[in-house]
């Protein structure tokens, strides 16, 4: 379901980037990450949506900016998910931009100027993701990537995919790692943890389709941007810490649960191969089948988290 939540404000502030994160028991890092926004250059405005953190941060940052006006803090009251998080949050922006967020993401004091600049010197982008990398500055590879076609995870899961460069029929999901990237590069898709669009753009889509609670949803939000004839892009010149050391490793069962959901939703609405029913349930049996072998590694992160 699409969302229904997503106000439509006919006098968005210009030239201000609301930025919208998403909590959930986020710990300190959603203090880091509200500090930099607050301290970034061009100024903006941050919506923190929470869903039901319980581990004081929310206080804790309500008590840090008790007196800052550029910081809003929406309670949801339970765990929507992430794209009905971000839809929430949206709702309550002023700005006639959007970046959505992740709580452990770090941005430099320029950062969102440089990416503003880059969505407007160029209106064939719809979407823009930027260079994410970990705290070691290697770049993940869900950074720029393709939409999951069926053919392409198997090429990728078979160990085809090292043989896209001489054949291109074997091209996986992720795009290859190269020395040199374009600045702004044209791709499929970014990841969810950064994405800055127009807030009309956000609001003619329908914004985050709230059938998926975390996961792939960012993979439907730009197909559907491409959809609407707009481009996805990477500023690849621009690099964003994902510091990844929120909620997520405290409970992998039902972060891995909701991705195999989330991946077989995305399955169905977008992929050809899904018209086919024996495809469809071939599919069906094989991720719920990946979901189980992979069950002890699950107990075993839980164990090393506790």
């Amino acid at each position: 379901m699409l969302c229904d939540n997503c106000r439509k404000v006919e006098n968005a502030a210009p030239d201000l980037i609301s930025v919208v994160v998403v909590a959930a028991d986020s710990g300190a890092d959603l203090l880091v990450c509200v500090d930099r926004v607050l301290n970034a250059a061009g100024g903006a405005e941050i919506i923190v949506s929470d869903n039901d953190s319980r581990d004081g941060s929310i206080e804790a940052a309500e008590e840090r900016w008790r007196d800052e006006p550029r910081l809003r803090i929406v309670r949801n009251g339970k765990n929507l998910g992430f794209g009905s998080g971000c839809n929430r949050g949206a709702a309550q922006a002023r700005g006639d931009a959007l970046l959505f967020l992740n709580p452990d993401c770090w941005i430099e004091t320029d950062t969102l100027t440089r990416l503003r600049a880059c969505l407007e010197a160029d209106t064939g982008i719809g979407l823009l993701g930027a260079r994410i990398v970990d705290a070691n500055g290697r770049p993940e590879p869900a950074g720029r990537r393709r939409d999951p076609l069926l053919r392409r995870a198997l090429a990728t899961l078979s160990g085809l995919a090292h043989f896209e460069s001489r054949w291109p029929a074997l091209q996986g999901s992720n795009l290859r790692a190269a020395q040199q990237l374009a600045d702004v590069e044209t791709v499929e898709a970014v990841s969810g943890a950064l994405m800055l669009l127009p807030r009309s753009l956000f609001e003619r889509v329908g914004g985050f389709d709230e059938g998926y609670f975390l996961h792939c949803e960012d993979l439907d939000l730009c197909r559907r941007v491409r959809d609407a004839g707009l481009r996805v892009a990477c500023a690849n010149s621009v690099a964003v810490v994902h510091a990844k050391g929120t909620s997520g490793r405290r409970r992998p069962f039902f972060v891995a649960w909701h991705k195999h959901r989330g991946m077989w939703r995305w399955f169905s609405k977008f992929d050809p191969a899904a018209r086919n029913p024996l495809l469809r349930f071939v599919v069906w049996c094989g991720l719920w089948l990946h979901y189980a072998v992979l069950t002890p590694r699950y107990a075993w992160a839980l164990l090393r988290a506790r």
